[in-house]
C-alpha cells in the first residue's frame, strides 16, 4: 500500500511540474512576443513595406500580440493601419517600395477602392510596387493591379468573373418548423423581409440589386483599366471567360499578369527593384511595423481632428454569449459623442460609418446625439463599406458627407419582423395556452396565437409613422422636402456614385479628404493631429472574449446541427428589437 501511495504521489508531483514547466514555456513566449511587438522595427536602408492580403478586411485593427501562437487562421487586415503604413512608406526614403502579397481576400468594396486610391497616391513618390501570388483572388487583384509587376505562381490562379448576389430564402425552411414571419414595412425597395415572406427575389428588388451591382463592377472594371492599359470590353470579356479556369499562361497572354514565377524568382525581382543584389536579405517591413515608426511629416498639436469608428449592427443593447458580429451600441455611442463634445481640444469629428443599420430607435438616439455635437463642433462623416438605412439615419445628422463611388447606401425605409411560433408550439410540440386579461389588448404579442387584424394595424401604424421621422431626419439634413426623400427612399440601396446624384451625399472621397474638411470647417489655423476613437480593447480581452465566444458557438453548432444557422437567424430576430431600420444584405468581394 504504502508503494502504492508513493508511485501515485511521484506521478502526480510529475504532471504537475511538466504543467508548470509548460505554463512557464507559454509565459516566457508570451513576454518575448510582447515585447518584440512593441518595440520599434529595424528600418535599414531598402526596406519595403510588406502588405499580405489574406484574411478579413476590417475598419479597426485589434491588435493581438498572441495571434501566431495561439494559431489563429485568419487574419484580419485593418483599413485604418494599411492606409497608415502605405502613407508613411511614401514619406520614408529608407523605404523604397511595396511588396503586395496577393492571397484570398475578402473585403467590401469601398475599403478595396480607399486602400486603392492609397497605393496610386504612393506610386506619384516614384517608388516602386511590386506583387506575386499563388492565388489573386478579384478583390487581391484590384488591389495588385496598381502594382509595377504583377507575377503570378506557374501553376497559379487569377480569378476574375465578375460580382453576383445570392440571398437565401427561409421560408419553406420556417414553414416546416411551423414558423411564420409576421412582417410590417414601408418601402416598396425594402427587402430585407424577403428571406421570410418569399422564395425568390421581388422585381423591385432584383431592380435595385442589378443597379449597384453594375455600378460597383463597373468601378472596379474601369480602374483595372486604367492601371493596366487594358480597354474596358476586354476586361469584360474575359470575365465571361471567368479567368479562374483559364492556365496561367492565358493570363499573361491577356496582359492581366505580366510574369510567371515561382516565389524564389519573385525574390530576385523584388531585390532588383530595392537595389540590392542577388545575395543580399531582403528587409520587409509588415503593416504593423511601419505604422510603428516615425513619420517625418507628421503633426503634432493640441488641436484635434477625431475620428470614431461606428462599425457593425446598430443595436439597443450589447448583445450577449455567443454574438462575434461587430456592433455599434447606441448607448455607448451617445456617451462617446459627449466625452468628444467636452473635449476642448478636439475641433471637429469625423464618423467613420460602416454599417447596414439596426435598431430604429438607437438610429434616432445617435441622430439626436451627433446633431447635438455639430452645434458645438463641425461633424462630418466617411462612409465605408456601408452606409445604408440606420447608417444611412445617422450620417443625415452630419454637416457633409464623403462617401467612395462603391459604398452602399441610401435604403431609407423601416421594417418590423415577429415570428409566429403559434403552429410550432400547439401543433407540432403539442402545447397548450390559455388566457386571462384585464383589458382588450393585454395580451399583445401573445405566443400562443399570431396578430389579430387590430394588432397588425397598430404594428403597421408604429412602422409608419417610424418612416415618417426617417423623411424627417433625413429632409433636414439633405435640404429636401420629405416628399422628395420618399421619391428616393422607399428603401432603396444607391451605390455612393449613384447617391452623388441624387443629392444623398456631398461628395465622392477618402477618409483623409473627409478629415481635411473637417479641419477646414472648424477653421483649425494652425498644425492639427488626428486620433481615433473609440480605443481598441486590450488584446487580453479581445481573446478572452472570442475564446468565449468561440467556445459557446461551437458548442451550440455541435448540439444544433443542421438547425444551428436557422436557430441564430431566429436568435437575432428575437434579441433585435422589433422595428428595424437594416439593409438585407451587401456583395463581399473575394
Amino acid at each position: 500500500m504504502k508503494k502504492f501511495l508513493v508511485t501515485v504521489f511521484a506521478s502526480m508531483m510529475g504532471f504537475f511540474l511538466s504543467l508548470g514547466i509548460i505554463f512557464f514555456m507559454f509565459f516566457i513566449m508570451m513576454v518575448s512576443t510582447i515585447a518584440s511587438s512593441s518595440s520599434k522595427p529595424d528600418l535599414k536602408d531598402n526596406s519595403i513595406l510588406h502588405i499580405c492580403l489574406n484574411g478579413i478586411v476590417t475598419e479597426q485593427a485589434q491588435d493581438n500580440p498572441l495571434q501566431e501562437i495561439l494559431g489563429d487562421q485568419v487574419s484580419n487586415i485593418a483599413v485604418n493601419k494599411t492606409l497608415e503604413a502605405i502613407k508613411k512608406a511614401k514619406n520614408i526614403d529608407k523605404i523604397k517600395g511595396i511588396f503586395i502579397d496577393g492571397g484570398t481576400l475578402a473585403s467590401d468594396p469601398a475599403s478595396l477602392q480607399e486602400i486603392r486610391k492609397a497605393l496610386v497616391d504612393f506610386k506619384k513618390s516614384g517608388k516602386f510596387i511590386f506583387s506575386y501570388a499563388d492565388t489573386y483572388t478579384q478583390g487581391a487583384y484590384y488591389l495588385c493591379s496598381t502594382a509595377d509587376k504583377i507575377a503570378l505562381n506557374p501553376d497559379g490562379i487569377l480569378d476574375w468573373h465578375g460580382l453576383s448576389a445570392e440571398p437565401m430564402f427561409y421560408k419553406d425552411l420556417l414553414a416546416k418548423l411551423g414558423i411564420k414571419m409576421q412582417v410590417f414595412k414601408v418601402g416598396t425597395f425594402k427587402s430585407a423581409v424577403e428571406p421570410f415572406t418569399n422564395t425568390e427575389m421581388s422585381d423591385a428588388n432584383r431592380e435595385q440589386v442589378t443597379s449597384y451591382l453594375n455600378s460597383i463592377w463597373n468601378n472596379f472594371v474601369k480602374d483595372v483599366s486604367d492601371s493596366r492599359k487594358l480597354p474596358v470590353d476586354t476586361l469584360q470579356a474575359l470575365a465571361d471567360r471567368f479567368m479562374a479556369m483559364q492556365a496561367p499562361e492565358d493570363a499573361v497572354k491577356s496582359e492581366m499578369i505580366d510574369t510567371l514565377v515561382y516565389i524564389d524568382g519573385a525574390k530576385v525581382t523584388l531585390k532588383a527593384y530595392a537595389g540590392l543584389k542577388e545575395k543580399e536579405k531582403l528587409n520587409l517591413l509588415s503593416v504593423s511595423d511601419v505604422c510603428q515608426l516615425d513619420d517625418p511629416k507628421a503633426k503634432d498639436s493640441k488641436n484635434k481632428v477625431a475620428v470614431y469608428y461606428a462599425a457593425g449592427s446598430i443595436v439597443d443593447e450589447v448583445a450577449s454569449g455567443y454574438s462575434t458580429e461587430a456592433q455599434i451600441v447606441g448607448s455607448k455611442v451617445v456617451e462617446d459623442l459627449q466625452v468628444l463634445e467636452d473635449d476642448e481640444n478636439v475641433k471637429a469629428v469625423v464618423l467613420r460609418i460602416n454599417s447596414g443599420g439596426g435598431s430604429a430607435y438607437a438610429s434616432e438616439q445617435m441622430w439626436h446625439a451627433i446633431k447635438k455635437l455639430d452645434k458645438k463642433k463641425p461633424v462630418i462623416v466617411s462612409m465605408g463599406g456601408m452606409a445604408a438605412s440606420g447608417g444611412y439615419y445617422m450620417s443625415s445628422a452630419s454637416q457633409y458627407i464623403f462617401a467612395e463611388p462603391t459604398t452602399i447606401t441610401g435604403s431609407i425605409g423601416i421594417f418590423g419582423i415577429i415570428p409566429d411560433a403559434s403552429e410550432l408550439l400547439t401543433q407540432k410540440l403539442g402545447l397548450k395556452f390559455d388566457n386571462v386579461k384585464t383589458n382588450k389588448l393585454a395580451d399583445f404579442g401573445s405566443t400562443g396565437r399570431p396578430f389579430n387584424a387590430e394588432e397588425s394595424a397598430l404594428l403597421q401604424k408604429r412602422i409608419e409613422a417610424g418612416y415618417a421621422l426617417f423623411l424627417k431626419r433625413v429632409s433636414m439634413g439633405r435640404n429636401k422636402t420629405p416628399e422628395q426623400v420618399n421619391e428616393i427612399g422607399q428603401g432603396r440601396v444607391w451605390t455612393g456614385e449613384q447617391a452623388l446624384e441624387i443629392g444623398l451625399v456631398d461628395k465622392l472621397g477618402t477618409l483623409d479628404e473627409a478629415i481635411e474638411y473637417a479641419a477646414k470647417k472648424a477653421k483649425i489655423e494652425k498644425e492639427y493631429k488626428v486620433t481615433e476613437y473609440p480605443e481598441a480593447e486590450p488584446w487580453y480581452m479581445t481573446i478572452l472574449n472570442k475564446e468565449k465566444s468561440s467556445y459557446y458557438e461551437s458548442q451550440l453548432r455541435e448540439t444544433l446541427g443542421e438547425y444551428f444557422e436557422p436557430f441564430m437567424m431566429l436568435k437575432n430576430i428575437k434579441n433585435s428589437n422589433p422595428i428595424q431600420a437594416r439593409m438585407p444584405y451587401y456583395p463581399n468581394i473575394k
